[in-house]
């Protein structure tokens, strides 16, 4: 399906005026974390790993303060996208855990607006100059990829089982992160959404598979005000089971509309935590921008 959207979006492109080159660009939007990025700086890859390391084409890393809450911080999401994603310039996405939450609710409550059309030539502050006059509603882009996507939420943040007092853990409740935007609403984008299984220290915690941070019922885009308890194929001590794809989980839930899972941990071989070495679920996404976004 990727590469039918992406040859429908170049061809699209070139039937654009010639009035700027059209560039693709690749937006890694990083997760929960200590302020240890510098907001703003589109090019440090701390997050994630060596900068060096292909994670599609023209990458950039959209850098936000991962311990203030998701609307506090969304206007540094949405810079990036003004700066890359506009005029002739399409993005392809990438989010991580968190994340999920922050391209979800830019996409939602902004992806209607008009947007000033930039320049992708940004200052110390990840903003970029205009381009004339030029306008246009919401942003170009191809698709989203979401390792470990937290969009439903985390059971840990429910518990209290971090043991912070970071403002971003109160968006993390489940049922405050299903409420926070309508996550039906992506503006026909695609969510291509990627779960881990090797959870091991919260399973008394986190309901059905999860990666040590967050539950197929949110990596896997299930709908719903509530989670839920959703495994792999033959777990005998779940709700329901994970279907892959845009179907709906053995119990009924449908996943979110433009939700589509692509890539389940049958094997139980990816945790949360990319370790800043592109690691756990994020080596999958990875891989698979790597391949698809050029």
């Amino acid at each position: 399906m990727k590469m039918l959207i992406g040859a429908a979006v170049t061809a699209a492109t070139l039937l654009v005026g010639t009035e700027a080159a059209a560039t693709n660009y690749t937006l890694w939007i990083h997760g929960k974390n200590g302020n240890t990025t510098k907001a703003g700086n589109y090019a440090d890859f701390s997050y994630w790993g060596p900068s060096t390391t292909a994670a599609g084409v023209n990458k950039k890393a959209v850098n936000w303060n991962g311990t203030q809450r998701i609307g506090t911080e969304n206007y540094r999401i949405r810079n990036a996208l003004d700066c890359f994603c506009t005029g002739t310039n399409w993005c392809y996405v990438a989010a991580h855990s968190a994340g999920d939450l922050q391209i979800g609710y830019a996409l939602s409550m902004y992806g209607g607006s008009t947007r000033q059309v930039k320049n992708a030539v940004p200052n110390a502050n990840g903003e970029c100059g205009n381009v004339g006059t030029s306008t246009q509603t919401g942003w170009n882009i191809k698709w989203v990829d979401v390792a470990s996507g937290a969009g439903g939420g985390s059971e840990l943040a429910d518990h209290g089982d971090w043991a912070v007092s970071d403002p971003l853990v109160s968006d993390l409740v489940t049922t405050t992160a299903r409420a926070m935007y309508n996550h039906n609403t992506t503006r026909n984008v695609w969510f291509y959404m990627f779960a881990g299984s090797k959870g091991t220290a919260y399973s008394g915690i986190l309901p059905g598979q999860d990666d040590e941070a967050v539950a197929y019922h949110s990596t896997g885009g299930v709908s719903g005000s509530g989670n839920g308890s959703y495994c792999n194929p033959g777990d005998w001590f779940c709700g329901g089971t994970l279907n892959t794809g845009t179907a709906a989980c053995s119990d009924g839930r449908a996943k979110w509309s433009f939700h589509t899972v692509s890539l389940r941990d049958d094997g139980e071989s990816y945790n949360h935590y990319a370790n800043g070495n592109w690691g756990g679920i994020v080596s999958k996404v990875r891989e698979d921008v790597a391949t698809y976004a050029y």
